[in-house]
């Protein structure tokens, strides 16, 4: 291809071009085996190696904390909403949340059908356009565990730091920033995400979390709901969505040569930076919707003077090659995914057609 779309899709999203490239490349024939990768037995030597890399991979750019495991699943966040609840939260129990916004009220919604969910603190009075105060956050006397949704894509906010849960274990919903920037995984009891944003295609979710989780579930849920039977079974119980393992892997050594969390956070705060900056300094043409202090350096929402002019904003950007600037549908608007993937070239030039486009409708 001559020219790649600027990709600016909030998931799936972009993946970087190299790796894309190396996959076309062992695409038929995986390893001088005569097979795609796709096409082999996930209890065969090369698929399993791939497999336990990728695990390995992981923890390693993580900083390789004791006592974790790896899980590759399936079903995404969503489906997650549901197993953390089945299979930590026990009688007499209740999953503590903190509300940020459009996915943390989701996973809320599901402890709430699986067996109970207590609000630790909520930004809902703001429309969700700010993280609370982590003063402000008190699990229940009888929580089993305090959750949080590190960033919230609809809304563009983040986390900062994270809170202290104290002697419960911390849970964090990182879908859509997880390796976008150092952080301490002993602060966690478990980190689960959707592959589609930072880590590669859609079909597989990681987890991350301290054996003590994982090791005993509770027997009267179904068996592939138990986090126990994917950690007994190295991830392996059932067919693993495989092409998508091996682009996590991928996209893993990707992440190795940007110069590893510390190389990956300084370009992405270069990008955000330079969106934000512009936003800021365009005279009220264009304006940030999340609060400064909770700014995503992953999802930059910002909105114009009328939705008539965003809707001329987009159509304008779709004919000059930039995909994905809309809103959520739930909140209208404007909102540029700068995940890990995305170029500081399509940044730029983002910036630079927000420039031509306020130099010429403002």
């Amino acid at each position: 291809m001559n020219k790649r779309a600027y990709n600016f899709n909030a998931g799936p999203a972009a993946l970087p071009l190299t790796v894309l490239e190396r996959a076309q490349a062992e695409f038929v024939d995986f390893r001088e085996s005569g097979m795609s990768i796709m096409e082999m037995s996930h209890r065969g030597a090369i698929y399993e190696s791939v497999h336990n890399e990728a695990q390995e991979r992981l923890l390693s750019l993580l900083g390789n904390p004791k006592g974790y495991k790896v899980l590759f699943v399936q079903g995404g966040a969503s489906t997650q909403f549901a197993m953390i609840p089945m299979n930590l939260i026990s009688e007499g129990q209740v999953g503590s949340y903190v509300m940020t916004g459009s996915w943390a009220d989701k996973a809320f919604k599901e402890a709430k059908l699986v067996g109970g969910a207590h609000v630790a603190a909520s930004s809902e009075d703001k429309k969700f356009v700010a993280i609370p105060e982590l003063s402000s956050i008190k699990a229940a006397d009888n929580a089993a565990y305090l959750h949080v949704t590190s960033n919230e894509t609809i809304e563009g906010t983040q986390f900062a730091e994270f809170p202290d849960a104290g002697s419960i274990p911390l849970i964090a919903d990182m879908s859509s920033d997880i390796l976008c920037r150092p952080i301490d995984v002993n602060q966690f009891g478990m980190i689960y995400a959707g592959a589609q944003k930072n880590l590669g295609p859609s079909g597989v979710t990681v987890v991350i979390a301290k054996e003590e989780l994982l090791a005993e579930s509770p027997s009267n849920i179904p068996t592939i709901m138990r986090y126990s039977t994917h950690y007994k079974n190295n991830s392996l119980y059932n067919t693993p969505p495989s092409f998508s393992v091996y682009m996590v892997n991928e996209v893993l050594k990707w992440i190795e040569e940007q110069g590893g969390l510390a190389g990956i956070q300084s370009k992405n705060l270069e990008k955000a930076g330079l969106l934000y900056d512009h936003i800021d300094g365009s005279d009220g043409f264009y304006s940030g919707v999340a609060e400064k202090s909770s700014r995503s350096i992953m999802n930059v929402t910002f909105r114009m003077q009328s939705e008539e002019l965003e809707k001329r904003f987009v159509k304008a950007a779709e004919l000059e090659g930039f995909v994905g600037l809309k809103g959520h549908r739930s909140v209208g608007g404007l909102r540029a995914s700068i995940y890990n993937a995305v170029p500081y070239e399509s940044v730029k030039a983002l910036s630079d057609f927000m420039n031509h486009f306020r130099q010429t409708q403002g």
